[in-house]
């Protein structure tokens, strides 16, 4: 359910602290649908203290040296995890935070620097610990479909209904990741567009186009304004069971003239170092890769099988960029004309194709006009499908819909007859004739049949 975002400021009136307090000049709240971010504006960084208390469930934030700018205003916290936000000063020269929860919460607190147009900025993230719980074990119970081995090609545009049916199939599932949101805007064009806004309207309309898919389902990782921390990205694609994970961004550079859409996947070198940290991390004792549980394995032995999983992540992920860029290059410029390699973090799960399209570069006049333009984002989400379909048409998991189909589609070799077929799949000639419109018992090498379910 899409999720009201809240978003509150305080009254800069002159300053009522000491010269050299930090001063909070403003306070911002993002509700995303399992966090809350909470953004203290500060004119200078200050010293914190996080302390967590129950009965009931609250937490204690102490600033060394720090005044309010103005009293808190009203807030709404409507789907939010807080209840209330009260401050009080303390030691004369300090200042204590309380954030009364609604329930257990498991926080995170961190100071940022000055970027673009924000200054110093303390960060609470808050996600809801029995959330937290339930993903923990949702994690380690049910390991992610493995990447799918390479299939027959199908160009037959009439599947068959009964397959696409069958509960016994399950429809392959589409992670749409729109990148920044939130506190993160992302890069800004010339005119003031918003790289958030724009990914995530590109986003909703190929959620649209893949439902409308047989055989595909569409998961947004980030349907709203509001912040997904790197990581929970790719997590909540592997919660999902996800086959495939794409991000959508927009490129920026300080040459205005930079243009053109780029298909990333991830580098040697990123799949080396992310390789190690799942191997090194402690918590990371019972993940499974391809379904393969790595706890209790040899060292050398859980290398080798995490290797194996990523090398073949990475070639699908080839593979599925090379379409989407073929079908970004029907409707625009490309800025390199192959599929390029980086270190994103969101592109280093090894367990399912990953792909980054930067759809543009906003930092372009031009392109960023086309950017906001709905039919042009309309344009890209259908090339992204379009790379999409052909990829998993060619290579469907196994279990899914689209696998069931390709076993009933049979391409005709140099040398086969329809009377070979069909004695190969036990049906008739003449079932096989009328099931694809023959008009007689000719076929040509290269020609799809379908092969009808009975004799």
């Amino acid at each position: 359910m899409k999720q009201i975002i809240t978003v509150f400021c305080l009254m800069l009136l002159p300053s009522i602290g000491l010269a050299g307090d930090a001063q909070i000049k403003s306070v911002r709240l993002w509700a995303s649908p399992d966090s809350t971010r909470l953004v203290f504006d500060m004119s200078t960084p200050a010293a914190y203290k996080l302390i967590t208390l129950d009965n009931p469930d609250r937490l204690v934030v102490d600033l060394e040296s720090a005044r309010l700018a103005a009293p808190l205003g009203t807030v709404d916290y409507n789907n939010t995890l807080l209840q209330s936000i009260r401050s009080a000063p303390r030691n004369g020269k300090d200042l204590r935070v309380v954030l009364d929860l609604k329930n257990r919460v498991r926080p995170e607190i961190f100071m940022l620097n000055p970027a673009g147009e924000y200054g110093y900025r303390l960060v609470i993230d808050l996600y809801d610990a029995n959330t937290a719980v339930k993903t923990a074990n949702a994690a380690t119970s049910a390991p992610p479909s493995p990447v799918p081995p390479p299939s027959i090609t199908i160009n037959d545009k009439t599947p068959d209904t009964k397959a696409l049916d069958d509960k016994r199939y399950r429809d392959i599932v589409i992670a749409i990741d729109a990148g920044h949101g939130g506190e993160d805007t992302g890069a800004r064009g010339p005119s003031g567009t918003n790289e958030k806004d724009v990914t995530l309207a590109i986003a909703r309309k190929l959620e649209d186009l893949v439902r409308k898919e047989k055989g595909m389902r569409p998961v947004l990782i980030r349907d709203g304004d509001y912040y997904v921390g790197l990581r929970q990205r790719t997590q909540k694609a592997r919660e999902q069971k996800a086959d495939i994970f794409v991000a959508i961004h927009a490129d920026a550079f300080t040459n205005p003239n930079a243009r053109g859409s780029s298909v990333f996947i991830l580098s040697e070198r990123g799949a080396s170092s992310e390789a190690a940290r799942w191997l090194a991390a402690k918590e990371n004792a019972s993940d499974l890769i391809g379904g393969v549980e790595l706890g209790g394995k040899d060292k050398m032995l859980a290398s080798v099988l995490l290797d194996l999983s990523q090398t073949a992540s990475v070639e699908a992920s080839h593979d599925v960029a090379s379409k989407v860029l073929e079908g970004l290059k029907e409707i625009g410029d490309l800025h390199k004309p192959h599929v390029e390699r980086a270190g994103f973090m969101v592109l280093k799960s090894p367990d399912m194709p990953s792909l980054l399209v930067e759809t543009a570069f906003i930092s372009n006049p031009a392109e960023e006009r086309k950017l906001q333009d709905e039919e042009h984002q309309q344009n890209l989400a259908r090339a992204i499908l379009s790379g999409i379909r052909t990829y998993f048409t060619r290579s469907p998991p196994p279990g899914t819909k689209l696998a069931a189909l390709a076993a009933r589609r049979h391409i005709i070799s140099e040398g086969e007859t329809l009377a070979s077929v069909a004695g190969q799949y036990g049906v008739s000639v003449e079932k096989l004739r009328i099931t694809n419109k023959l008009p007689d018992e000719q076929v040509k090498a290269g020609v799809v049949l379908r092969i009808p379910g009975d004799g």
